[in-house]
């Protein structure tokens, strides 16, 4: 099921019919096209009629003329006193009157079949007619509940009333889903075919959803019990094309939910919808997903995504201290300065240590490596402070798992070890480019 709530075929359909049409048949033809759609919703059949065979009959080529008409029509040429229009008068009338039989036969054929299938999609229609008239009137008086700009007209296509509206774009909001579900957790299932409105729930039983899943996370509930019941709950918004600043919260939330516990596939998912949100206008904590957009592109090391988006953001945004916090990571690491940076990284606002814990591993190697050409010996204490590990312990381990635990005092107490920077080096280098040459993000965006 895409984010629209109808089937990619039909629209493609629909966009080839519009392409068909001429200013001649183009009233005929959209009457027509509102009447199929409209008996296929009636009839349920908008995701089982196979569109690419429906033929509108406006669309149609027109019979050609006949014989009689054709020569009627030659006869009642003007003469004309050069030779040379004449020849051509001619020879024009010549191959109209050549058109083969057979041809205007298979025409007919072709009109008559698509009239059959035609017929026999209305026929289906009327046995639903009644439940799916009323489930009709039901979408359209309470879709403007979800949707502010819902379209009050009864055609399929934009209001003509409208200055702003194309009357060539069907109006999707009239068939939009409503839900009548009143389960306030659902599991997530993966949709696989037309969603049912029983299944779904409306926006108010979202809402408490929402509050429930706040309070089950406060009370450390399974991570991925909240992550499923979070995926059905931004579904049952998709399927019922509802967008505004509840879905944004439902997404934000979800979101730093995922920071916390490390899941970075929902995180990136979470991120490229809002993006979407965001650029549709619709309000939220935009400058504090900029910033965790920014640390994710340092973390993925994209270089010229980086440029292309921090070029494009406003100085309202690069004021806010979030967004500056990003951008200064941003100087520290094209910069090389590992001091600033992990004063940056024990200072970063918000949730944007979760997403600089994904790569401070690997500054943190690029550091060694350079301390460890600058200097003979180190005291560990010093590697502690400087690259901001939380014990002692921590940093042995750090130093060990990348063959870099060379000491002159192994023997000594974790605080008052001293690393053996020409014995570290070597090994150092050759891990580093093993285990940090590339770079693996699950769901980047």
């Amino acid at each position: 099921m895409s984010t629209e709530s109808w089937p990619p075929q039909l629209k493609e359909w629909v966009a080839s019919c519009l392409g068909q049409m001429t200013d001649a048949n183009r009233e005929e033809a959209q009457a027509e096209l509102r009447q199929v759609i409209s008996d296929a919703y009636s009839s349920k059949t908008l995701w089982t009629t196979d569109w690419a065979g429906v033929q509108l009959q406006s669309l149609l080529p027109r019979p050609y003329p006949t014989g009689s008409i054709l020569k009627r029509k030659i006869h009642e040429l003007p003469s004309a006193t050069n030779k040379k229009q004449k020849k051509s008068q001619i020879s024009k009338s010549a191959i109209a009157g050549a058109l083969d039989t057979t041809d205007r036969a298979a025409l007919s054929r072709r009109a008559e079949r698509f009239k059959r299938e035609h017929d026999i999609e209305q026929q289906k229609s009327m046995r639903y007619s009644s439940g799916g008239q009323a489930s009709l009137r039901a979408n359209h008086n309470t879709a403007h509940v979800f949707n502010p700009m819902h379209s009050r007209s009864a055609s399929p296509f934009a209001n003509p009333d409208d200055p702003e509206a194309d009357p060539n774009v069907p109006n999707w909001d009239r068939f939009t889903i409503v839900g009548t579900s009143q389960e306030i957790f659902k599991d997530y299932l993966r949709l696989t075919s037309e969603p049912k409105p029983e299944q779904i729930r409306p926006y108010p039983v979202l809402q408490q959803t929402l509050t429930e899943l706040k309070k089950r996370w406060r009370e450390k509930n399974n991570y991925n019990w909240i992550c499923s019941q979070f995926k059905s709950l931004r579904q049952d918004l998709t399927v019922q094309r509802i967008k505004n600043d509840f879905t944004v919260t439902v997404y934000e939330i979800h979101a730093r939910m995922a920071l916390e516990v490390g899941d970075m596939v929902e995180y990136n998912q979470c991120q490229a919808t809002l993006k979407t949100l965001y650029e549709l206008g619709i309000p939220g904590k935009t400058e504090e997903f900029t910033a965790y957009r920014i640390l994710m592109l340092l973390h993925g090391r994209d270089r010229s995504e980086l440029n292309l988006y921090v070029g494009q953001l406003t100085s309202k945004q690069k004021t806010n201290p979030a967004v500056r916090h990003a951008l200064a990571v941003q100087r520290a690491l094209s910069m090389g300065n590992y001091h600033a940076l992990f004063e940056l990284y024990i200072d970063a606002p918000n949730m944007g240590a979760y997403i600089m814990d994904h790569f401070i591993d690997r500054e943190r190697a690029r550091a060694l490596l350079v301390i460890t050409r600058a200097y003979q010996q180190i005291p560990i204490a010093f590697i502690h402070q400087e690259l901001a590990f939380d014990t002692y312990a921590q940093t042995r381990e750090f130093l060990m798992n990348h063959s870099a635990g060379f000491f002159v005092n192994p023997n000594s107490p974790d605080a008052q070890k001293v690393l053996d920077c020409r014995a570290a080096a070597g090994p150092l280098a050759q891990v580093f480019e093993e285990k940090y040459r590339k770079v693996q993000i699950k769901g980047r965006i």
